[in-house]
């Protein structure tokens, strides 16, 4: 065979060549052209030849993403601003000689990073064990014969051989086949097997993805055998274009968004409260190496240093109770997305359908339900002996009858020209022919219908009246076939075609892809929570519309893929809002949906597990899939549902509402107190003739009340709290931290004042006294901030998070009385001390808890 194929070439994408085939009609050019064209023939390609396109192609898989080595994953997690100014400030204490200093910072930094890095490397393992390879071989003509290779080594060009239940292998054009229906839900949302055929499609240059011939990889053979011809393979098929799109796909994500513009907001206000209290300092007492390291420390107390390792500590206790209820969590930062979820756009196919052909209806000519049609259908589907298709599976599934009694004589096999499949059967003395088929076929063959047991004459005024039952089933999402029968006058033993006729029209039977049972009550649940249900299919509006309505979804303004396209962005951002149900949607349709829904500032999460879900769970905050999807739907989503039902979705807004909750107390509390503490210091800067505290106790200070919240992820949330969807909102933090914080300053420079006028204290007494009245107070002030309640009265906190709070607090008053004392410039306050600080902290947290109830009041609960 001739190797002239280099010679057309196209372009290359990852060093790969684009097939020659690309750049003619291949959906409207006949066989014979079609090979010529690709340098083929019905015997395949030759070994030699193969090799030279598999080196010329590459190989016949999607583009992968790369995988990160477990270094790199660890190191990416460094790259966090708060992280950085961790390992900054830990740099500094040690150029400096600060060792424990540096050690106390590091580790904060350190754990946090490994935390995140576990669990996330833990949830990657688990979904990488759930990746069930499809089929990895496929039978090809080689040198004239056929032959099993590895599907990554088919090469446009390849003769392949397609049986029921294979797997397409690369984009095929159909160039012979027998009864073929493929199973394309994957790639289009469509429930039922579509016909394929080898005929070229006209006219010439029809879309691809509509046509009749071609068969798409990734698809299934339902039934039917075929030969096909490989004319796009890897990166150039359908599947491959999702997947080099899915590379180009980068979102932030809300919770992304959240962390980002808070971090910078905490950076900002640290870094010019750091060099206004620096130039104080260095001014006022003219040592700039000690002023420097005191500005080092106050840097620390701005920033919410523990922040990573909380956010990471909540999220793995979420992805923990995730997982007990059936729920693998692939990236942490989707728990709370989850909560501030407030619109769950869905595929229909295998997401709330049972991806599962079922009879629904059994009826007669004017749709009441007629058990006689049931038992022609099933005499019908039972007695055929050829390959029994989904419908034919449906009906016997329905229910077993006993049709002893009907005896087969002979058959008359279905063909794609008539639409028809009949049986002849005894029954007592009498043959009896039954067909079941595509009902416009089966009203051509009858001249009668039978309706309440009467045998009536099928008049053309009455065949238009039968005929809209038929439409009315069609319309309301239904696969309809006839059944029609007639008694055969004189018994034979073979029987054709040409008996088809004079029939009596019995009934229709028709087929659904159900919902699935708990579809519906997770709409509903959803809908109580505060989240709109939106449905992005593949499929028809007329089977869409039937499975929403069976769901409980109501359906406003259906919109059509066709629309979608010829919609400005800005048309579309107006549909996205009204629009409940969209269909006939390509993937890159689905989308840019989900795009438009982003820009309209929800917080957006896909639910899909086809190949046509994929750019729609990348691009949304939060995409969910199940563990029987695709490997590339599973690959693209940050959630994996390990069972059927889901009435789950409900238990994961509910539980990252709960993780949100608990980070937004640690970041209230942490971002006021800190706040609080640096106009303390800067206040005290300004007229202490020492510093107000220690470099070194102001990191110790921190590290403890930080490690008192490590408990915040236990805590329980209020009911309240968990009614809608919870986004970050960033401006709500800082008014809640500039209203909020000053109250401790208040107390801060109460305690100056104590120490300074009723204990006359130097400066290690003034230290000390300072420190225990901010570590209690900003230690104990998360059980007013945990609730937008009266706390321990009408809202309870964990054991765990009391037990730390009163441990913590019981540490930092026993340090004076240590060993450790000395070390960390602390000396043992006067018993007297004991008995203000009790009156300050209580008074302390009673205005605490009356402010926080006005700026609820007024703002709301955030």
């Amino acid at each position: 065979m001739k190797n002239n194929h280099k010679d057309n070439c196209g372009p290359q994408i990852n060093g790969r060549h684009k097939p020659q085939v690309l750049d003619f009609d291949y959906l409207g050019c006949p066989g014979e052209a079609l090979l010529d064209k690709l340098q083929t023939s019905l015997k395949g390609l030759s070994e030699k030849e193969a090799l030279l396109r598999l080196k010329e192609y590459g190989y016949n898989e999607p583009a992968k993403k790369k995988k990160r080595t477990i270094l790199k994953a660890i190191l990416s997690k460094f790259i966090n601003p708060l992280v950085a100014v961790l390992l900054i400030i830990a740099g500094f204490s040690l150029f400096f000689g600060e060792k424990i200093s540096a050690l106390l910072v590091s580790l904060m930094a350190v754990m946090s990073v490994f935390l995140s890095f576990i669990q996330e490397h833990r949830a990657g393992i688990e979904a990488e064990r759930l990746s069930e390879m499809v089929r990895a071989t496929s039978t090809v003509f080689r040198n004239g014969k056929p032959r099993e290779i590895k599907i990554r080594e088919i090469v446009p060009g390849d003769i392949v051989d397609l049986y029921a239940g294979d797997m397409i292998p690369a984009d095929l054009r159909i160039i012979s086949c027998k009864d073929l229906f493929i199973n394309q839900a994957s790639l289009t949302g469509e429930s039922f097997p579509i016909e394929k055929f080898s005929a070229p499609v006209l006219p010439a240059g029809a879309a691809s993805s509509e046509s009749a011939n071609i068969a798409f990889m990734g698809s299934t053979v339902v039934s039917g055998t075929a030969l096909g011809v490989a004319v796009k393979t890897g990166i150039w098929t359908q599947f491959g274009e999702l997947s080099r799109r899915l590379a180009t796909i980068r979102i932030e994500t809300g919770f992304d968004q959240g962390i980002r513009q808070f971090t910078w907001l905490m950076v900002r206000a640290m870094f010019f409260m750091v060099i206004f209290i620096f130039a104080i300092n260095a001014i006022r007492r003219s040592d700039i190496i000690q002023s420097l390291l005191f500005s080092l420390g106050v840097a620390v107390g701005l920033t919410p240093q523990m922040l990573p390792m909380i956010v990471a500590i909540d999220l793995s206790q979420g992805a923990i109770s995730m997982s007990k209820k059936g729920v693998i969590v692939k990236r942490l930062n989707s728990i709370q997305n989850f909560g501030a979820m407030d619109v769950l756009c869905s595929d229909k196919t295998g997401t709330i359908t049972l991806d599962k052909i079922v009879l629904e209806k059994y009826c007669d000519v004017v749709r009441k339900e007629d058990d006689g049609v049931l038992r022609y259908a099933y005499i019908n589907s039972f007695y055929q002996t050829g390959l029994k298709n989904l419908l034919d599976r449906a009906i016997l599934k329905h229910q077993k009858l006993a049709i002893q009694q009907a005896r087969k004589i002979d058959e008359i096999p279905f063909d794609f020209s008539r639409k028809i499949m009949s049986v002849v059967v005894e029954m007592g003395d009498r043959h009896a022919l039954i067909a079941k088929g595509a009902p416009e076929e089966i009203f051509h063959r009858c001249n009668r219908y039978e309706l309440e047991g009467e045998i009536l004459e099928m008049e053309e005024l009455i065949l238009s009246d039968l005929k809209e039952e038929y439409d009315y089933l069609s319309s309301e999402g239904f696969r309809v076939l006839a059944v029609a029968y007639k008694d055969m006058g004189v018994k034979k033993e073979v029987y054709a075609k040409d008996d088809e006729k004079d029939l009596i029209l019995k009934g229709y039977v028709a087929f659904l892809d159900p919902p699935k049972p708990s579809a519906k009550l997770a709409i509903l649940a959803l809908k109580k929570l505060g989240i709109d249900f939106k449905v992005l299919t593949g499929d028809n509006e007329l089977v869409t519309k039937k499975i929403c309505s069976e769901v409980g979804l109501d359906v406003k303004g259906l919109v059509c893929g066709d629309r979608v396209d010829k919609a400005s962005d800005q048309e579309l951002r107006r549909l996205v809002e009204g629009a409940t149900v969209f269909a006939r949607l390509s993937p890159l349709q689905k989308e840019r949906v989900i795009r438009c829904l982003h820009e309209n500032k929800h917080i957006v999460g896909y639910l899909g597990d086809g190949i046509n879900d994929a750019p729609a769970l990348k691009s949304s905050d939060v995409g969910i899939s199940v563990n029987n999807a695709v490997d590339i739907a599973k690959e693209s989503a940050d959630m994996i549902l390990l069972r059927k039902s889901l009435a789950v979705l409900e238990d994961c807004v509910i539980e990252g509402r709960k993780t949100f909750g608990n980070i937004v107390k640690y970041i209230k509390m942490g971002s006021s107190s800190n706040f609080g503490n640096m106009l303390s210091m800067t206040g005290a800067s300004l007229f202490l003739p020492f510093l107000p505290m220690l470099p070194i106790q102001i990191l110790l200070n921190n590290f403890l009340y930080d490690l008192s919240q490590v408990a915040i992820p236990t805590d329980a949330v209020d009911r309240e709290y968990l009614k809608s969807p919870r986004p970050w909102n960033v401006g709500y933090i800082k008014k809640f931290m500039l209203i909020i914080g000053p109250v401790s300053s208040v107390y801060d420079f109460l305690t100056y004042g104590v120490m300074l006028f009723i204990f006359r204290a130097q400066a290690e007494l003034f230290h000390t006294g300072w420190f225990i009245e901010s570590l209690c107070t900003q230690t104990l002030v998360i059980h007013v901030i945990r609730t937008g309640k009266i706390p321990f009265i009408e809202s309870r906190p964990s054991r765990f998070l009391v037990l730390t709070s009163l441990l913590i607090v019981a540490i930092g008053m026993a340090i004076p009385f240590s060993p450790l004392a000395k070390p960390f410039g602390f000396v043992a306050p006067p018993p007297w001390y004991f008995a203000a600080l009790a009156v300050i902290v209580i008074t302390y947290l009673f205005l605490v808890q009356a402010l926080k109830s006005w700026f609820i009041r007024k703002y709301g609960s955030e």
